[in-house]
């Protein structure tokens, strides 16, 4: 931790490592990011504990030269996560290696600082819980879409675990179709292999018999006219969509947020979710809001920095 008095200004480190980037920031206690930084997620826990601590180090030394001081640091991580220790419980193969790495304890003692961990879709809900908009729904289920797809339950502006650490995860959803690549447990007929970023860009790369290209060229392709492009990634949303219309029916929440690469990036995709739920919805829940945050990638930053403050209230 950052020496100082108490007239310094206050800050906290928030890291979020995905499958394919480590997205890093420090954060004021108004939510206001004054600093990002990020780099390519590596293989292997030891590496991303390595890259993750570097980002750390980074955003140390530069709230130093400005003065701020840092209370802690907070992590969204991919797996489930033992809220107590910070330790990967377990995990898919979308980060290789990951299941039992001790997130919060190796961070902490790479880089001096007091570590929270929890994991990343939750993270996200937390920041999502800070967004003015979002605020006023005190029930929500937020769901991430990128390389993976995760979620996470909100209950009365509180992220729920439950018994088992695993509470609003949707990856594994059972849906009518087998996807073009598998879901990270390896099931071809789970929600996470129709409707993840590399999911979608492969069954694009299927129908037209071509080598896989990045969804950001799928999408640069749809937004050029191709209809074939644009009716993969709509195609993709209305899986999600159906899915998350029965979820709601069963845990019934005031709205459904989306957050992660591919709902915050590719609007089309986003708004054939919101059309497929609403078609799919039972009479009651239809008028429920599916909502992508303002904060768009900076959300799981203001969950981390949350994470991070609610540590250090506990750890005194």
């Amino acid at each position: 931790m950052t020496g100082g008095t108490a007239a310094r200004r206050r800050a906290w480190i928030a890291v979020d490592i995905g499958g394919t980037k480590i997205f890093a920031g420090l954060v004021e206690d108004t939510d206001r990011v004054l600093e990002r930084v990020q780099v390519g997620t590596p293989s292997g826990g030891p590496a991303i504990l390595d890259a993750a601590a570097r980002l750390v180090r980074g955003l140390l030394e530069h709230a130093e030269r400005r003065g701020i001081e840092v209370g802690a640091a907070g992590v969204g991580a991919p797996g489930v996560i033992d809220p107590a220790t910070g330790t990967v419980r377990s995990a898919t193969d979308i980060v290789p290696g990951w299941a039992g790495t001790a997130v919060g304890a190796e961070l902490s003692a790479r880089t001096g600082l007091l570590t929270a961990v929890a994991n990343d879709v939750r993270v996200a809900a937390m920041g999502v819980a800070r967004d003015p908009a979002i605020a006023p729904f005190r029930d929500v289920l937020h769901v991430s879409i990128g390389t993976g797809v995760g979620g996470a339950l909100l209950r009365h502006g509180a992220a729920v675990a439950g018994p088992h650490a695993s509470a609003g995860e949707l990856a594994h959803l059972l849906v009518p179709a087998h996807g073009a690549i598998p879901c990270g447990c390896g099931r071809l007929d789970h929600l996470e292999a129709a409707v993840a970023g590399p999911a979608i860009a492969a069954v694009y790369a299927r129908q037209l018999g071509v080598d896989v290209l990045p969804l950001t060229e799928v999408v640069a392709r749809l937004r050029a006219g191709d209809r074939a492009a644009d009716s993969v990634v709509r195609g993709a949303g209305r899986p999600l969509g159906r899915a998350l219309a029965g979820l709601v029916a069963a845990v019934d929440v005031d709205a459904v947020t989306l957050g992660g690469g591919v709902a915050l990036n590719v609007a089309e995709f986003s708004g054939a979710v919101g059309e497929a739920f609403r078609e799919e919805a039972l009479p009651p829940l239809r008028s429920v809001p599916v909502l992508v945050p303002a904060t768009g990638a900076d959300t799981v930053l203001l969950g981390a920095a949350h994470l991070a403050r609610t540590a250090v209230a506990g750890h005194h």
